[in-house]
């Protein structure tokens, strides 16, 4: 799996996420701008309503494009054992029960998933609790979180 194509995805995902959240903001914008959503007394909301989605909308536009802007930016370098994991790895993750997971630690955009020839990669960040115990680790190491008062354990198997 190369890492290269993982950002490319991750990139076209993040676009493709920007255009419909584009999109939406206009229409929540254009809903609460119209006339017919003016209120005729205290208690119809609608229009109230509609500015609260559209503020909504358009934060969320925003926050797309911030992480696609990060994502970008992100210079990926080849993983080598004397740095260990750092920002813009690809790794392979097997946790106590033997089951493999292919992570992408990036500066943004975390919870974003892409297939890779099948493969589900998921984007973490070093905000994350897995994403900050990952960093400067190696392949081999192993690496515990605490989640909703459970440990939960996982070894790299691959560092990218």
């Amino acid at each position: 799996m190369n890492k290269n194509a993982v950002l490319q995805l991750i990139l076209e995902k993040l676009a493709a996420d920007l255009d419909v959240a584009q999109r939406a903001a206009q229409t929540a914008y254009e809903t609460a701008t119209h006339e017919e959503n003016i209120a005729e007394n205290k208690y119809d909301t609608l229009g109230l309503e509609a500015s609260y989605l559209a503020a909504g909308q358009a934060k969320r536009v925003e926050e797309i494009k911030q992480s696609l802007v990060v994502c970008q930016n992100l210079n990926l370098r080849p993983y080598e054992e004397q740095r260990g994991i750092e920002v813009g790895a690809l790794l392979g993750l097997e946790d106590d029960n033997g089951r493999q997971q292919w992570l992408f630690l990036a500066p943004d955009a975390a919870g974003l998933k892409v297939y890779v020839v099948g493969q589900l990669v998921t984007v973490i960040t070093p905000r994350s609790p897995l994403g900050k115990s990952l960093l400067g680790k190696f392949e081999g190491d192993e690496v515990e979180i605490l989640v909703a008062g459970a440990r939960q354990q996982f070894v790299v198997t691959e560092a990218r």
